[in-house]
This record gives C-alpha cells, structure tokens and sequence, in this order.
C-alpha cells in the first residue's frame, strides 16, 4: 500500500515538473538538451517529444545502453568527479533532476568512517563545483533536488533523519535498510533553499509542496528565464 502510493504521487509530482520544465523553458526539437544523471532517460523522454538533439549522460554506462535501445538517445558516460566533458555554453537547456544531491563523495567511499565529521563540507564543495559546470556547459538549466528541511526524507521515507549526525545517520541507515519498504545508500546530501540559491545565484527557486509544505526545490535559471 505505501509504495503504491508513493509511486502515484510520484507520477504526479514528475507531471507538474515537466509541465513547469516546458513552461520556463520552451524546448524546441531545435534545442540542444542535456539530461543530467539520466540513467535511461525516461524522465526527459516523458517530457519533451523529441529525441534528435537530447543528450544523456550518466554515471552508468548499463542506464545508458538502455536509453540507447529505448529512446534513442545520444550518450555521454561520465566520471564521479563532476565535471562535465563539454565546451561552454555546448547545450541549450539542462536538465537534471534529483541528481545533485548524489553528487558528494565517489560511490565506493559513501560509508568510511573518516568521512562521518566532514561529509557535509566535502559533498558540499563537490556540489559547488557541479553546480559551476551545470552554469558553465548550459545557457539555461532545470535543477530538481529534494528539500532538506521537508519533514520526510526523499531517500529513506524515514522522518528527520536527514538532521541526524552522520555517524548516527549512517547506523540508521543500516538498521533500516534491514527491514524498511524504502532501501538507501548513504550517498545524498540534501540541500537547503538557501544553499540551492548559493549554488545557483543567477536562478529563481521554485519550491514543489505537499501538504503545504516546500518538498522539493527547483533551481530554473539562464537566458531564457531572464529574457
């Protein structure tokens, strides 16, 4: 029953974000689109029509061959470091959806205890630099992220752990990962509102609500939103 629900609202919150996607940006087939942490692409190809100048690139190159096969999308395979192999200004529009919140610490380093006092500044300082490279390689960009301050967190369905500190977080994690619906790595550092705007200075934040409550965040910044 929770996770039927959850994937309803789920459907519905990936509605009003694509709709909010076409309405700020007004992609065109003409457009060049970067999907960022796509995995397969799905999301993007439930929300624009067209295939023909929209790149995936992901971290796995499994997600990418299936975005191949499925859409027919182009691909890029990229390292965890963040940076992102394309020229100044390369795309038009770029998307990327609850993806900077995994941008922390490389994959394999997620649980080392060395990481437990410091992992909020590491991950942050890594966000930062994604964050450069998303304004760096797009003239407009779509940022999604889950707020920190909502009560529930996005990745674990558990409540507040997201304030734990991390050697207590990462035990939490572990307990719950035991026996809860709602399986988690320990990779994520969600982002406040007022961190989003520090990360995307030029951009204008729209948060998603539930309950009355800002669930998640949307960083929508570029030409096309200041023209």
């Amino acid at each position: 029953m929770i996770i039927r629900l959850y994937k309803g609202f789920s459907r519905t919150c990936r509605s009003k974000r694509a709709a909010l996607f076409r309405r700020y940006m007004h992609p065109t087939e003409e457009d060049k689109i970067l999907d960022l942490g796509s995995e397969d692409g799905r999301l993007i190809a439930e929300t624009v029509p067209f295939r023909e100048n929209v790149v995936l690139a992901d971290i796995d190159e499994q997600m990418l061959a299936r975005g191949r096969a499925r859409y027919g999308f182009k691909t890029v395979l990229l390292d965890e470091s963040g940076a992102l192999p394309f020229e100044d200004g390369s795309f038009d529009i770029v998307h990327c959806s609850s993806v900077i919140e995994h941008v922390t610490v490389d994959k394999a380093q997620r649980w080392p205890r060395e990481f437990e006092r410091n992992f909020g500044e590491v991950a942050f300082e890594r966000q930062s630099r994604f964050a450069s490279e998303i304004r760096r390689v797009g003239r407009s960009y779509f940022v999604q992220t889950p707020n920190r301050n909502f009560l529930i967190e996005s990745h674990s369905w558990l409540p507040l752990v997201q304030f734990l500190p991390r050697s207590l977080l990462l035990k939490t994690i572990r307990f719950s990962n035991k026996w809860w619906v709602k399986k988690t790595s320990a990779d994520w550092n969600l982002l406040t509102e007022m961190q989003l705007k520090v990360l995307f200075p030029d951009a204008i934040i729209i948060p998603e609500r539930l309950l009355g409550l800002k669930k998640s965040l949307m960083a929508v910044g570029g030409d096309r939103v200041l023209a």
